[in-house]
């Protein structure tokens, strides 16, 4: 049976995650039940990266099988589903092509702004405190010196490894936000809102960098901080072969 990809972008912000639950709505859901409309078929989806209550997307993926020829069913599909998500394109792909585990990396933008400004409420987290920016570039250098991030998973999750090749960790500032990007192979449960509550204490002066590097080198996710907001988080991009 063919395996077609669909590229999706979402804002997370009325949804319990990106897969399915039993007891909340998701994306998955929402695109599960306009392909159903749209096709007259159960169709499952298999998602490319989950992503937790409340984060956004620029970019993901599902793949799924369907013996009907697509063309462009885009304009169609977007008319069914909510105004938050949009399937930007569909696409055949080879037969055992897998949009979890043929993806070689992945990239999360974190996105904060220090001006109240209503426009970006609900997609960036507002700080209004002091920020030394110097701080936390080098806490986010710090973090490439490093593979295993235990300390910043959280618990009751089933991964095997806690080890992650970061490619990329650095704070830029764009127009009226602090954005901080990383790409790696892989990521853990609550791992980039670990790495953003953790070095926003650095950047407060309220721990040393030394600190963050024994919150890194404790492997206790107790000792890390988690509580930022999930309206800053995006995954930004997938990518594939």
């Amino acid at each position: 049976m063919p395996r077609y990809f669909i590229e999706v972008c979402y804002r997370g912000t009325n949804y319990s995650g990106f897969q399915v639950q039993k007891n909340s709505n998701s994306v998955q859901a929402e695109i599960e039940k306009a392909l159903d409309i749209f096709y007259k078929q159960k169709i499952e989806l298999t998602g490319s990266s989950r992503t937790d209550a409340g984060v956004h997307a620029w970019q993901n993926f599902f793949h799924f099988d369907l013996d009907v020829a697509i063309l462009d069913d885009t304009y169609n599909l977007n008319a069914i589903l909510p105004d938050d998500i949009v399937v930007k394109r569909i696409f055949k792909v080879n037969d055992n092509a897998h949009c979890r585990f043929d993806a070689l990396s992945r990239e999360y933008h974190y996105y904060i702004y220090q001006d109240k400004n209503p426009f970006l409420q609900g997609r960036a987290y507002y700080v209004p405190y002091t920020i030394d920016v110097n701080l936390l570039q080098q806490s986010a250098k710090e973090l490439l010196n490093y593979t295993d991030f235990t300390s910043f998973s959280k618990r009751n999750t089933q991964v095997k490894s806690f080890l992650c090749n970061l490619y990329i960790s650095e704070w830029v500032q764009e127009s009226d936000c602090i954005i901080y990007k990383v790409k790696a192979n892989r990521f853990l449960r609550g791992m980039v809102k670990g790495f953003v509550g953790s070095m926003l204490l650095v950047g407060k002066q309220k721990i040393t960098v030394a600190d963050f590097k024994a919150i890194i080198n404790a492997k206790d996710c107790t000792k890390a901080d988690f509580s930022v907001s999930s309206d800053g988080l995006f995954l930004h991009s997938v990518t594939f072969s």
